[in-house]
């Protein structure tokens, strides 16, 4: 088991979120199911916990009831290589869900995400402050982060 795994919280439809971020991530898979009991809290049969990787990182899928539900104040970031790969993941993710800004979206159960290319944090992070700061005021105009907007900006265009 990983040092860290983040747990989300679900209603009760843990294992259809699973396999929906399973079928969007190439490099994903679906590690156990775990059930009630006959002396379980819920209903025999049904599921208690999800455990899936996504590119390697590990997740727990609970279905804790509706006490609790997902904020904006935590998200899940994923690396792009592409525009491509954005787009892909963008639209996938997006479906049932709602776009937001920055990169940023919430997808069907309420999770959020922030979708970006790995050219923007280089950017970013250029030591040209003017640069960068060109790079973040483009940004910040965005919903789904464009990659030829934001060299653009980066290049002074």
């Amino acid at each position: 088991m990983q040092k860290i795994t983040p747990f989300l919280w679900f209603n009760d439809n843990a294992e259809e979120a699973m396999n929906f971020y399973v079928s969007i991530f190439k490099n994903s898979k679906v590690l156990s199911i775990n059930r009630w009991g006959e002396t379980g809290a819920r209903v025999a049969g049904s599921v208690t916990t999800v455990t899936f990787e996504i590119e390697g990182q590990e997740f727990i899928g609970l279905n804790g009831g509706a006490h609790y539900s997902f904020t904006p104040a935590i998200w899940l970031l994923v690396d792009c290589k592409s525009q491509e790969e954005v787009d892909e993941l963008w639209g996938k993710l997006c479906d049932g869900g709602a776009e937001v800004q920055c990169g940023w979206l919430r997808d069907k159960y309420g999770l959020s995400w922030q979708i970006i290319p790995s050219v923007l944090l280089e950017m970013l992070s250029d030591e040209d402050s003017e640069k960068s700061g060109r790079v973040w005021a483009a940004m910040m105009k965005m919903v789904k982060i464009d990659v030829v907007a934001l060299k653009r900006a980066y290049e002074g265009w």
